[in-house]
This record gives structure tokens, sequence and C-alpha cells, in this order.
């Protein structure tokens, strides 16, 4: 069984629960907090001191308060602790749904498994904790399996991405292709850009921009 684990969740309530849960399983040295930022510097303690951390469980949303944070989100954390651990197992325990923002966790940070929380989510992650402890297979709760089966999106870009969320700010296509030209990405055009505007709503069914903004975040898109 892992050694050392951490565990990044901001309420307290769950943190316990999830720590009690290691405890059982036999893990010896388990610790928790309620920052990214925090867990990130745990993280690189640990490495620093030769006794790095074997998994980390992670929430995806935290609540912002008072504190400044660099990290301010499960996502964000985990990539920037595969950058100074690459070895690292991780496992996300959310209540995010949205099938394409769950694909992009496996497909991108390479996480090693996604537990939705819900009622029977801790004996659940007990034996998803187990599985990947004996081997590297991907592992993602039986009710949302299908979001790595799910073919529907594999055609959205990340330039798609990155247009979607620039007009669900309100800016228009002129605003847009400033903003484009700015950061250098490309096309930016107004004909190129109203195109693949066009192209998305004829992907997506949609009306016009605000049903295509409705869609997209009903997608985890925006």
């Amino acid at each position: 069984m892992f050694k050392k684990v951490l565990v990044a969740e901001d309420l307290d309530t769950i943190s316990l629960t999830v720590v009690h849960a290691l405890q059982e399983l036999g893990v010896a040295d388990v610790r928790y907090v309620k920052y990214c930022d925090d867990a990130y510097l745990k993280i690189k303690r640990a490495i620093i001191d030769e006794e790095p951390f074997d998994l980390l469980i992670s929430d995806l949303s935290f609540k912002t308060d008072h504190r400044e944070n660099k990290l301010t989100s499960g996502e964000d954390l985990i990539e920037a602790v595969k950058k100074v651990q690459p070895t690292i197992k991780t496992i996300i325990f959310s209540i995010e749904d949205k099938s394409f923002r769950i694909k992009s966790l496996f497909n991108k940070l390479d996480i090693n498994a996604y537990v939705l929380k819900g009622r029977n989510s801790i004996p659940e992650l007990k034996k998803t904790i187990q599985r990947i402890y004996t081997d590297d297979e991907k592992i993602i709760s039986d009710e949302l399996s299908y979001a790595l089966r799910d073919k529907s999106l594999c055609e959205i870009e990340n330039y798609d991405i990155v247009l979607l969320r620039s007009l669900s700010k309100g800016l228009t296509v002129e605003e847009i292709v400033s903003e484009f030209r700015q950061s250098k990405i490309m096309p930016n055009s107004i004909s190129s850009l109203e195109k693949r505007i066009n192209k998305l709503k004829i992907y997506f069914k949609a009306n016009n921009n605000v049903h295509l903004i409705a869609l997209a975040k009903d997608f985890g898109l925006v």
C-alpha cells in the first residue's frame, strides 16, 4: 500500500473522511491541506527531503477567500506537481461531471483515476486507491465511464475553446480579433473567426451565440 499520501481538499469534513479511509487501508503517513499552493509546497519539500509522496488526492474546485493563491484549482495543482514529480500517482475526487473536462484531465495531465463524489464515493475511492497501487490502469467512476468513451468532442481544438471563452466574456468578434493578434493566436482575421463560430454553431446545433455559449458551458468547455 502507499506509504505517504497528500490530500488537497478545502472542506474539513471531506478531508477527514478521506484521511480516515486512507488510514483504514494502512497508509502510514497521511497529510491534508486546504490550499493548492500549500499542497505544492509540501510536495516540493518532500522531494528535497528525499521522502516524496506516493499519491496525491485532490478536489478540482477550491473556494476563494481572503488569501491569494497562485494555484487555484486541482487542475492547476496537478499540472504544477507533474513538473516536479512526474511519477506521482494522482486521483481527482470531485463532484464535477462534465465529460470534456474529465477527458482532458486524463489526456493532458495523465491522472490515474477520477472518482465522483456522492453517497457511496468513499468505498469507491478506497477500491480505486487499492487498484492504482497495484497497476497503472486508468480508473473512472462507473457512472462517468461514458466520458472516456464519448467521441463527440474529439473534433474540438484548443483554439475553439479559447474562442468560446472569449465569446463567453461578451467580447465582439472585432475585440476577439484584437485579443488574438496581441496573443499571436492564429488564425485571427474577422472572416476566419466568423467562419469558426458558424462551424461551432453547426457542430453544437446552436441557434445563436448565446445558445452556443450555453451549450459549451453544459459540456464544461467554458
